[in-house]
């Protein structure tokens, strides 16, 4: 009877977490709508009196508005890509690996696995990157989210403001989302400025639009701040084919940490996101190339160069040397999470 109320009451608590996720979401939706709102109708359609600016404001209005919504609708609901079978323990392998009890035969397990799969990061200690709850080897850049419960390819952060982990599947559009979103604030607020400027003076009749068109004003200012903020430090990431996981911790290759490992140049950094064909770069459609478990990486000869290399080579932060050994050919397996 207790573990019937225990069962119950955890899922009560999963499905309320479930439903808080989705509040971060709802707050951004009805200030996109009020936004609508107090653009097209109160400012455009009541305070703006020539026609052919009227025209003009809405016709660029909307062009934006719809490539910001739509880029917006693809980050929610673009579901994180995970990896494939082969990185999973068969079902036998995983049975033998759960029965067994000595750890050193759980690692042997584990590393003849990792052998046959294109797998060249290690965690800090130079081990094998297995993931203890979803039961696989991680392929390079993939993570355990916490909050998806799932290992997620080239896993970037999760979001809570898209109620959704960023990743292999969806961090084009995630870019594409914040640039749109930054171009949607400068916009209003470019437009809205001159009539703000007009109520402030007392030009225009105090009316109900009064407070939506200044308002307006303060809102896409507040936004257009933050949102610049973090677009730029992302477009700093995709510049150096970095996530928000390894700009915090270095990636570790099986000869050593490497922060420029997966550096293949600006431009082609970009098409390791966007893709080749420019003319998909503007549009949220999937163009990404590869399947999200093995990426071109620079070799550490290139990358210590330092007439090729952006930053200095690991090499030479002798604190950073101490803090991870050197890894040996037959390498220790740990399970990461």
């Amino acid at each position: 009877m207790r573990r019937g109320w225990k069962m119950a009451l955890s899922w009560g608590l999963r499905c309320c977490r479930r439903v808080l996720s989705w509040v971060p979401v709802l707050v951004i939706v009805l200030v996109v709508l009020w936004s609508y709102y107090a653009y097209v109708f109160e400012l455009c359609l009541v305070t703006v009196l020539s026609p052919a600016e009227k025209v003009i404001y809405l016709i660029f209005y909307h062009a934006i508005f719809v490539f910001f919504t739509w880029t917006y609708w693809k980050s929610i609901f673009t579901l994180p890509q995970q990896p494939n079978q082969k990185f999973h323990l068969s079902y036998s392998d995983k049975e033998r690996y759960e029965n067994e009890e000595r750890p050193e035969i759980q690692k042997q397990m584990l590393i003849d696995m990792a052998k046959k799969l294109p797998v060249y990061t290690r965690t800090g200690s130079g081990a094998v990157r297995f993931c203890d709850r979803c039961h696989l080897i991680k392929p390079d850049r993939c993570h355990h989210c916490s909050v998806c419960a799932m290992c997620v390819l080239k896993m970037d952060h999760h979001c809570p403001w898209v109620n959704n982990c960023i990743g292999f599947s969806n961090y084009k559009f995630f870019l594409q989302f914040l640039a749109y979103s930054v171009l949607y604030c400068l916009y209003i607020a470019t437009t809205v400025f001159n009539y703000f400027i007009k109520y402030w003076r007392g030009e225009l009749p105090s009316v109900r639009s009064k407070f939506h068109v200044l308002f307006l004003l303060f809102v896409a200012c507040m936004f257009f701040v933050s949102l610049v903020i973090l677009f730029g430090y992302h477009f700093w990431l995709l510049s150096r084919n970095k996530t928000t996981l390894e700009a915090f911790c270095t990636p570790v290759f099986t000869s050593g940490p490497e922060k420029n490992g997966f550096n293949l140049g600006f431009i082609k950094n970009i098409q390791q996101v966007f893709g080749d064909n420019k003319k998909f770069w503007l549009i949220p459609i999937g163009s990404s190339p590869g399947d999200g478990h093995s990426f071109p990486m620079r070799s550490m000869n290139e990358s210590q160069n330092p007439l090729l290399a952006n930053e200095e080579p690991w090499e030479e932060n002798e604190d950073e040397n101490r803090d991870y050994p050197e890894v040996s050919s037959s390498l220790a397996v740990e399970t990461e999470t």
